[in-house]
Parts: C-alpha cells; structure tokens; sequence
C-alpha cells in the first residue's frame, strides 16, 4: 500500500498516465504563437483530473470525495474540448485525438464506476 491512498487507484494511474501523454504531445503541436493561452489552459486540465482525485482521496468524507471525482469528471470533459478545438484548427491529429479521446472515455467510465461503487457502499 502507498503512503497515499490515491495512489493505489487505478483511475489515478490512469489519469496520470494520460495526462503526462498530453504533455508530452503539446511539445509537437502545430499551433501559433499566440495561442499559448490554450496551451496553457490543456495543460491545466489534463493535470487537475488526477489532482481532484488526490484531494478527493484526502478529505474527510465521502460525499466530499465523490465531489472532487466529479470535478476530475468536468476537467476530463473539458480537456476532450480542448482537444477538439485543437483538431478543428488543424493542429493536432485526427490519430492523436482519438487516441486521447479513448483514453478519456477510459477514464470516465472508471470515475463513474468509482463514484457508484463509494455511493453504494454509504447507503448500506
């Protein structure tokens, strides 16, 4: 068992794991200059989905945890928009969008999994 609780969830790992490809990919985008405001703002989604889980993991109760997943939910959605955005502009791939859209919906099958599965067990 880790030190942290969050660290031992798969959709922890998950989400680490995609965001960090985000990242890695944002180095290869083709876009402008001058939208680096965009840039900045895919970075910061990617990176709050497993950082509302951590936190979530961390407070005192489970309706709390079950509100940062949803928050984690929304970033996840908001990251997909990002990247849509992006692939309208032409500056990333239909492949690579793909590949990061599956991945997304991974993720949120596995947070909406994690929240029912808390849901259930607090209302025995």
């Amino acid at each position: 068992m880790s030190q942290f609780g969050y660290e031992d969830l798969d959709v922890w790992q998950r989400a680490m794991e995609w965001a960090s490809s985000i990242i890695a990919a944002v180095e290869e985008f083709h876009t402008p200059r001058k939208h680096y405001r965009l840039i900045e703002q895919l970075e910061a989604s990617c990176t709050s989905v497993a950082m509302n889980i951590a936190e979530g993991k961390g407070r005192y109760s489970q309706k709390e945890f079950i509100h940062y997943l949803y928050i984690a939910r929304g970033s996840l959605y908001e990251t997909v928009t990002l990247l849509e955005i992006f692939l309208r502009q032409g500056w990333i791939d239909d492949e690579r969008f793909d590949s990061f859209k599956e991945g997304a919906q991974v993720i949120a099958k596995m947070l909406n999994s994690l929240i029912n599965s808390i849901r259930s067990r607090s209302n025995k």
